[in-house]
């Protein structure tokens, strides 16, 4: 299940208005599957510079880099996620499981009461 079939957004506030949720973690499952920057951009349909920029920002919000970079040349560069970026994507996905499968009745409860017409 992408987050984008999730039921709910769960969104950490890191300070300093940067949070990591589902667009962080989607890019950093794509890097760890593809080895790139730019081929976990095209899996998104994000734009290359837009994720370069969210990897830069989440590397500088946590004690240690979220993404290892290597420059590319004959053979190309590349991106690894580091043992902090794999320990921050399971503790997020372990996170997000637990709020659906824990958290269910409270959704559902929440979204019984709402008023999903559309009216203003």
């Amino acid at each position: 299940m992408s987050a984008a079939d999730l039921p709910v957004h769960l969104r950490i506030p890191l300070g300093e208005g940067v949070r990591f949720g589902p667009g962080k973690a989607e890019l950093l499952t794509r890097i760890r599957e593809t080895g790139s920057v730019s081929a976990a951009a095209v899996a998104m349909g994000m734009s290359y510079r837009r994720a370069w920029s969210l990897v830069a920002e989440a590397n500088k919000a946590f004690r240690a880099p979220l993404v290892e970079l290597s420059r590319g040349g004959e053979g190309g560069g590349g991106a690894r996620l580091t043992k902090e970026g794999e320990a921050v994507l399971a503790s997020y996905r372990a996170l997000e499981s637990l709020l659906l499968t824990e958290g269910a009745a409270y959704i559902a409860a929440i979204r019984d009461r709402a008023d999903m017409s559309g009216r203003k």
